[in-house]
């Protein structure tokens, strides 16, 4: 058993933390630099000396540590991973059962209990994200509690917390067997190749889910679709399954190309009737200006932040602005999907990033559907943070 660090909380900290707010940052701490030894337990109490909760310290970019326990009798071993584990499985049940969906959350960071780490389910492997190199002590009872109350095939991991908060490049495999590469998963009926063992990603966002499930089913059918930031093009997959007469993706990533033809080829999708471009997004909206492109569907989903050689992007600075490029190639009465996973706003500033653009150019618009994430990707009600998805279905309507 670990040995427990005493810890005094800040008394502006405490009673929030007591109340189960689950993240712990320096300022919350009477005095961090007890800190030297990351997965260290933290036995964190007020200034009087009582018991407020129990953590671990490990550093990211959220904070420098999460709140495992508000029992103090309730020890950080592999029992206690099996039983926040078990947990996590109960509320995933049905999902297991789905053929038509294999691919999905099985655990929510501190959603399920144990901030700092994810497990995605990826049709018979487990892959398992490690956020800290502190969270990461816990690897071997984590491991050990997984195999002990799951079927799989096989566990690969990421490494996410190098010095500068990236992926560690390795191996990635754990336990059980190696898998053949692409792996093809399904989501709502449509294949995607994944990759477990290929660099921080996967080749699919599978917190999107839904609304690629909505795009198919409701706006796609004979419909353009330009989807921007594509990266392996799985909104133009799901698009041109939903029966859109053209998807046009841009990303620039050299690679998207080679990856967005073969999301199409899996699901033998003829990629050639397809556009699918290899350029900066921003130069994009300038080119389609200039030939009068127009697209019924616009997707917009940008990383937080993006740096090209002409364009650095901000999502909390510079969102309003892609929207209005967004809307100048949006068919009247045609759909902008706009989505956000920054965790630095919440919805409300969102949707003043979208009214702002339209007020500017003097349109206006309905907001027709809003979409967070989905029930797999559990949220602590206690951190609201945890919940950063947002997309808005935003339609377009006449000028003013």
């Amino acid at each position: 058993m670990k040995q427990e660090l005493a810890i005094t909380l800040n008394d502006k900290y405490k009673e929030g933390i007591k109340a189960g707010y689950p993240l712990l940052t320096k300022d919350s701490l009477e005095d961090s630099s007890q800190l030297t030894t990351e997965g260290a337990i933290l036995k964190l109490e007020d200034r009087q000396g009582r018991f407020v909760a129990k953590g671990y310290y490990g550093n990211q970019n959220k904070g420098i540590g999460w709140v495992l326990t508000r029992d103090e009798t309730e020890e950080i071993n592999q029992a206690f991973f099996e039983r926040r584990l078990t947990r996590a499985l109960r509320h995933r049940a049905g999902m297991f059962d789905d053929p038509e969906t294999t691919a999905f959350r099985m655990f929510n960071g501190e959603g399920d209990g144990i901030g700092g780490v994810i497990i995605d389910y990826y049709d018979g492997f487990f892959l398992i994200s490690w956020y800290s190199e502190g969270v990461y002590q816990f690897k071997e009872q984590l491991v050990a509690a997984l195999q002990n109350i799951a079927e799989f095939r096989g566990i690969y991991e990421k490494k996410r917390f190098d010095t500068k908060g990236q992926y560690i490049e390795d191996d990635d495999f754990v336990t059980g067997e190696r898998g053949e590469f692409p792996l093809i998963v399904k989501e709502n009926g449509v294949n995607y190749a994944v990759y477990l063992n290929d660099g921080a990603m996967t080749g699919i966002f599978l917190d999107q889910r839904e609304v690629r499930q909505a795009i198919k089913e409701n706006y796609a059918a004979g419909k353009t679709v330009l989807n921007t930031f594509s990266y392996t093009g799985a909104f133009s997959v799901a698009a041109a399954m939903g029966g859109a007469s053209k998807t046009t993706s841009v990303d620039l990533a050299k690679r998207s190309s080679a990856k967005t033809i073969e999301q199409f080829s899996v699901n033998a999708i003829d990629y050639e009737s397809q556009d699918i471009l290899v350029m900066d997004v921003f130069n994009y909206f300038k080119y389609a200006k200039r030939k009068e492109l127009k697209f019924d569907v616009v997707i917009l989903d940008p990383p937080s932040f993006a740096r090209s050689k002409k364009y650095t992007f901000s999502t909390s600075k510079d969102y309003t602005n892609l929207m209005k490029e967004a809307i100048a190639i949006t068919e009247d009465k045609g759909i902008i999907v706009a989505s956000t996973n920054s965790a630095s706003f919440g919805m409300k500033k969102f949707k003043v990033f979208i009214d702002k653009a339209f007020k500017d150019l003097g349109r206006k618009y309905s907001i027709v559907e809003e979409r967070s994430l989905p029930a797999d990707f559990r949220v602590d009600p206690k951190f609201a943070e945890g919940n950063y998805l947002k997309v808005l279905f935003v339609k377009l309507g006449e000028r003013i």
